[in-house]
């Protein structure tokens, strides 16, 4: 494709994107009037999240799989529509259930729109070129991730409403479906497909129990109960066998011979690390500012723009010098070391933390995501051809969802937990019955409407547990430090495929020389390749050898 062609079906791309993530997060902002108004708890509030979290990982695998099989351009497309679809039907949601199910269906096309748009450029720009794009991919996931609050409060505080929160993003996904339909020109490979429906549906399962056991547990049931062995042991049924399925079938949806490269399975062990701290950060972190601090929503989301300009930043600028040098390493050692180091500021917060020390920590934490996001994938995409490069894509999406999905589900039960905690022990230190607003998962969300002494102290223990949970993402931090050190450094190929390289004719072997001077003029490069048969190593002593070669007496010194 022309570069020109290019930059406008990359706009396509990444409009429909930046619609997909945004409205990952800009109903965080607005959950709290949601659920006020839907009658809605506070485990509703973390399954809003989760629930599209958790389709959008379980389906990532399978789009990618398909990418593979199928054209590229038309599945990216079907994933707008059934995405767009999901939206539509979210601002008509009447009950909270409704609203869970919706947003189920906008996580099935975001999981598409996050794993097709790598896989679309891996056909269109070699892995050395691609940086520059990873970077603006990364710069949208900045943007939408972790602005989507502030844009969700912009509409919550506006005349429009919490519905138009799920409205907002329709245009835009319209206009990225007619742009690609009009700009984006792909080859289709022709070859036989085998769609390997059992291996989706025990993955689909497998994870799907797992992020259930993660949200439900501690709340709805205790962590050490039957329910919990009923999940864990389903989970690794599921998985155990979908092991087991994806090493027999021709066409896995997770080719388990990807693994065997170690920089690919590194990357993908990092990639959950950043998950945990991309999504976490921006859902919780919008929830402290509104209920620990007593913000607007709109506040909130400008409160976080810290992170915002640091993953953007990180993002385009290391993306540019990844293309330029040809590595990616070294980024992503600095990258975690960054992260990991935001993330342990951040364990510290608590009610009354300096603002300004927090949009410090925060932009700390974005620069590492920023650096680590784009380039992980960037690195996996490079250890794999053509014929694998959509599967190997939503591997390392899969895998960097899963951990933002899990990372929600797991902290908000944490968070539960530890704000109910912490408001028991306040209410008996102080004399106070207990309050019977506070909702089952710790404490009403509509803190306004509670008793002046007992909003401040659910204000203060929201604050207070919130370095808990910077804690606990700080502990996958460290495993991606681990993993991005060891790395094998390979430099990024110029070639959109593998085989590019593996088709050119190979040089020809030199054949066996009696002296050290015959092999070092057959590694002559302007040698000629085919030599006359008496140039063999048993005439180099005829006296009549003058072309080309030493004379034998020099071959002896």
């Amino acid at each position: 494709m022309p570069h020109r062609q290019i930059l406008k079906a990359f706009t396509g791309l990444l409009s429909a994107l930046l619609v997909a993530m945004l409205s990952s997060t800009i109903v965080s902002s607005a959950l709290p009037t949601i659920l006020a108004d839907l009658d809605g708890t506070q485990g509703q509030y973390t399954w809003v999240i989760t629930a599209m979290l958790l389709t959008s990982t379980a389906t990532t695998p399978i789009w990618g799989k398909l990418s593979d099989l199928f054209s590229k351009k038309v599945l990216y497309q079907v994933a707008i529509v059934v995405f767009t679809v999901g939206c539509v039907l979210g601002g008509f949601a009447h009950s909270m259930p409704q609203l869970i199910a919706f947003r189920a269906v906008q996580g099935i096309g975001m999981g598409g729109l996050q794993a097709l748009i790598q896989a679309v450029i891996a056909a269109m720009i070699a892995p050395r070129d691609r940086g520059r794009y990873a970077g603006y991919i990364g710069a949208t996931f900045a943007v939408a991730t972790v602005s989507g609050p502030l844009v969700g409060g912009l509409v919550v505080d506006s005349p429009l409403g919490w519905r138009w929160s799920f409205w907002v993003c329709v245009p835009i996904a319209v206009i990225a479906f007619v742009v690609l339909g009009r700009t984006l020109t792909l080859p289709v490979v022709k070859r036989e497909v085998r769609i390997d429906w059992l291996g989706a549906t025990l993955i689909v399962s497998g994870v799907a129990l797992l992020l259930i056991w993660v949200t439900l547990a501690g709340t709805d049931f205790a962590w050490w109960s039957w329910e919990t062995a009923a999940l864990l042991t389903g989970s690794l049924a599921s998985l155990g066998a979908a092991v087991a399925v994806e090493s027999r079938v021709a066409e896995p949806v997770v080719p388990l011979t990807l693994f065997r490269n170690r920089t690919f399975t590194l990357a993908v062990v990092a990639s959950v690390g950043v998950g945990t701290a991309m999504f976490g950060g921006a859902v919780f972190l919008v929830q402290y500012f509104q209920l620990a601090r007593d913000f607007s929503p709109t506040a909130a989301g400008l409160l976080t723009l810290p992170m915002v300009l640091g993953m953007v930043g990180a993002s385009t600028i290391v993306g540019r010098v990844v293309s330029r040098v040809g590595r990616t390493k070294p980024f992503l050692v600095a990258g975690s070391l960054v992260l990991l180091t935001g993330l342990c500021l951040l364990a510290g917060i608590d009610h009354d933390t300096n603002l300004w020390w927090m949009g410090v920590f925060l932009a700390l934490m974005g620069i590492g995501v920023g650096s680590l996001m784009q380039n992980l994938v960037l690195a996996a995409q490079n250890t794999v051809g053509m014929a694998d490069v959509g599967a190997a894509t939503a591997t390392v999406t899969f895998f960097r969802t899963l951990g933002g999905a899990t990372g929600v589900s797991a902290l908000g039960a944490v968070l539960g937990t530890r704000v109910s905690e912490l408001v028991s022990g306040s209410l008996a230190a102080r004399g106070l019955p207990a309050a019977a607003g506070l909702g089952s998962g710790g404490a009403d969300l509509d803190v306004d409407a509670l008793p002046g002494p007992v909003a401040d102290i659910v204000r203060a223990a929201y604050g207070d547990a919130m370095g808990t949970l910077f804690l606990i993402t700080a502990g996958a931090a460290v495993v991606t430090v681990l993993a991005v050190a060891f790395v094998r450094e390979t430099p990024l190929r110029d070639t959109l495929d593998l085989d590019d390289t593996a088709t050119a004719p190979a040089p020809r072997r030199p054949a066996p020389v009696a002296h050290a001077s015959t092999a070092r003029a057959a590694r002559t490069p302007s040698r000629p390749r085919h030599r006359p048969a008496w140039r063999g190593t048993t005439t180099l002593r005829h006296p009549l050898n003058r072309r080309g070669l030493r004379a034998p007496g020099r071959a002896r010194r």
